[in-house]
């Protein structure tokens, strides 16, 4: 047996759950999150399956436990009939979540599930609309910045690792004189570096001006923060106990900084 609601809708999302107090729960969370997408449920995953064989969904949230066939193997034959389906597993057992990353799932949330984690969850597939986070942190990997989906271009390679180190302290204040001793090792906090310290302060703030995303940098009296909450960073979600970003980690962390170290032993220390 199916359900569907809604005739106009932005994305098409289908639920595959035995328990119909969790269906229900989760439609009305998806249906405050966004009005209007189209919410189709189902019971039985064969009956998922023939609906995936003639219609068009966007994102499909599973139970792990069906019955006669695990949500894991649905999820495999559902992307074989629509490769470019998003999977997110909703489940009270947390032991499969290695097995749904290997799989390349979008993300696992454990019942009983909040609105916060849903709409977390899309937010990272599609985006907020209207007003969300334009400002994307990549420190997985290699530190990049991107805005509206833009790389953030600098002048100068300093200005770009000051950046990284303002994000690596998670909006804690930053003294000029702690900015420059992380961005020169020699120990000599000599008049010129302190001049060059202010271009490289200049540069960041023009590299993010001309990216629209200036209210990311807070300065202080002879100090300098970001906003944290104005950020979509992968180390933060990792940090949150996101799943999806704990899958994206491969012990690469802000990679070629010296000073990164630290917090390479506190992501460690949470696998």
């Amino acid at each position: 047996m199916w359900i569907c609601k809604g005739s106009e809708y932005l994305v098409n999302c289908m639920i595959v759950d035995n328990d119909p107090f969790a269906v229900r729960k989760l439609a009305e969370i998806l249906e405050m999150i966004s009005p209007g997408q189209r919410i189709c449920s189902f019971g039985e995953p064969e009956t998922a399956l023939e609906y995936g064989a003639k219609s068009q969904v966007d994102i499909a949230f599973l139970e792990t436990r069906l019955g006669g066939m695990n949500g894991l193997l649905l999820a495999v034959r559902l992307r074989e009939l629509q490769p470019k389906l998003q999977v997110i597993f909703v489940t009270g057992r947390p032991e499969y979540a290695v097995d749904a990353f290997r799989i390349h799932a979008a993300g696992y949330l454990l019942k009983p599930v909040q609105p916060e984690d849903v709409r977390r969850q899309l937010s990272f597939l599609y985006g907020e609309a209207g007003g969300g986070k334009r400002v994307r942190v990549q420190t997985f990997g290699g530190f990049e910045v991107f805005v509206d989906g833009s790389p953030l271009l600098f002048k100068r390679s300093k200005a770009k690792e000051l950046l990284a180190y303002l994000v690596d302290r998670r909006g804690a204040s930053v003294s000029n004189s702690d900015a420059r001793t992380i961005l020169w090792e020699d120990g000599v906090d000599s008049i010129s570096q302190k001049s060059y310290f202010r271009t490289i302060v200049t540069e960041l703030r023009a590299a993010l001006k001309r990216a629209g995303a200036e209210e990311i940098l807070v300065r202080g009296y002879n100090s300098l923060a970001i906003v944290p909450e104005l950020l979509d960073c992968d180390s933060y979600r990792f940090l949150e106990g996101d799943l999806r970003a704990v899958s994206l980690y491969r012990h690469d962390y802000m990679p070629g900084y010296s000073w990164a170290e630290f917090s390479v032993g506190e992501l460690e220390r949470r696998l």
